[in-house]
């Protein structure tokens, strides 16, 4: 799996395909991976479509085209999908240290590999961008520039870090009701926002808001979201709670940052991206089955665990993908769509041209960074695929192995 190349002939992508769908353990829940890939895609081509980097002179600034083009709120509404991230990462954390127990493994084992499974690839990300700035700033390079630059490159690992803590916490959050983080959010910003208190105390929901689509994954490996009902509750719930908080209790309705504006529901979480989460969270849980049937086809189930065992690369370097297509442009001059601001539709159409080269550009950083990602599974190698080993099906019960 982790050979193959981005192209091939329709006959041999079959074949390939076909080898990976094979080497895959009977007892794998398919729909997991696929979750968690839409989930990374979807932060992705986010980042990618609200993201612009505005040549001034000789100097870059970040914009977003939110900031001109409020109606564009939708797309922040399809793309941001962390909600549907934490809620994969709560199910398979909760379900590999169960597993690991098991196993008598123990916990410090345990938190060490999926760790060191985790920060692995930003070991490079650091370097590159270390060595980077440094060479602009020797070069003279402006430096609201260079600052521009590092921050949207090391801004994803944000999310890392709260990843690694709640992973850590884990064993005390796999019985935590979902609703005990969300009473925290909503009192959080009934005092920001409706007794006037200090704005820092909004970061507490950094913790809390992602803790509830966490511990809603926890309560999918105890069996509570199993029924259909669950998760139509929770997007009907989700949906009508953020509307009516953006309708009527003046939250912003885009699920990213702006610029400018003066409350992000992103940074930190807001109840409105939680609710958001929730609705989002409900929604994947009804589409489980639909992804079950749809990732029997070996060519679909290929693509996924290809995004799955380059998760963390495609994520870290996505942005570095944008930022290197943007200042190779720079040669030809300011580029629409690339370089100049995101005030109006011909931005727009100008940017889904782009995609494509942004997309080239990752499968740079994903050839050339893939490895040190594929190094960190350790000998064990990878859950996702058994490379050369068809798995015949199980004769054993325990659910689907995702640790």
């Amino acid at each position: 799996m982790t050979d193959l190349a981005p192209a091939f002939p329709r006959g041999a992508l079959r074949k390939a395909a076909a080898r990976v769908d094979a080497a895959t353990p009977a007892d794998r829940d398919r729909a997991v991976d696929a979750l968690r890939a839409c989930a990374v895609l979807g932060v992705v081509l986010g980042h990618w479509l609200v993201t612009a980097l505005v040549a001034d002179g000789t100097a870059l600034h970040a914009a977003s085209p939110l900031r001109d083009m409020p109606w564009l709120a939708p797309v922040s509404w399809a793309f941001q999908t962390l909600a549907v991230f934490f809620l994969v990462g709560g199910h398979v954390a909760t379900r590999g240290w169960a597993s690991a127990r098991a196993r008598g493994e123990s916990y410090g084992r345990w938190l060490a590999a999926r760790l060191s499974r985790l920060f692995r690839p930003v070991l490079a990300v650091l370097g590159l961008w270390a060595v980077t700035a440094a060479l602009l700033l020797l070069t003279g390079a402006d430096l609201a520039t260079v600052h521009t630059l590092v921050k949207l490159a090391l801004s994803p690992m944000w999310f890392l870090l709260v990843f690694a803590a709640l992973t850590a916490v884990t064993p005390l959050l796999a019985r935590l009701h979902p609703l005990w983080p969300l009473v925290v959010v909503l009192h959080v910003d009934l005092l920001r926002f409706g007794f006037g208190a200090p704005s820092w105390l909004g970061w507490v929901n950094l913790a809390a808001g992602w803790l509830v689509p966490y511990t809603l994954g926890a309560a999918w490996t105890r069996g509570d979201l199993d029924r259909r009902r669950s998760g139509w509750i929770l997007l009907a719930g989700g949906a009508a709670s953020t509307a009516a908080l953006v309708a009527w209790a003046g939250y912003p309705a885009s699920m990213v940052g702006v610029p400018g504006a003066p409350v992000s529901n992103l940074d930190p979480p807001t109840l409105a991206a939680v609710t958001f989460g929730l609705a989002q969270c409900g929604l994947a849980l009804l589409l489980r089955e639909r992804l079950r049937r749809a990732m029997r086809r070996p060519v679909a189930w290929a693509a996924v665990a290809l995004v799955n065992l380059s998760a963390m690369t495609i994520f870290l370097w996505h942005q570095t993908a944008l930022m290197a297509t943007t200042a190779t442009g720079l040669l030809a001059g300011r580029l629409p769509g690339l370089h100049t601001p995101p005030d109006g539709l011909e931005w727009d159409a100008a940017r889904l041209l782009w995609l494509p080269v942004f997309a080239l550009a990752l499968t740079g950083c994903w050839a050339t960074f893939r490895s040190v990602e594929q190094r960190g599974r350790g000998r064990r190698g990878s859950r996702v695929v058994r490379a050369h080993r068809p798995q015949r099906p199980a004769t054993t019960t325990g659910g689907a192995r995702h640790v």
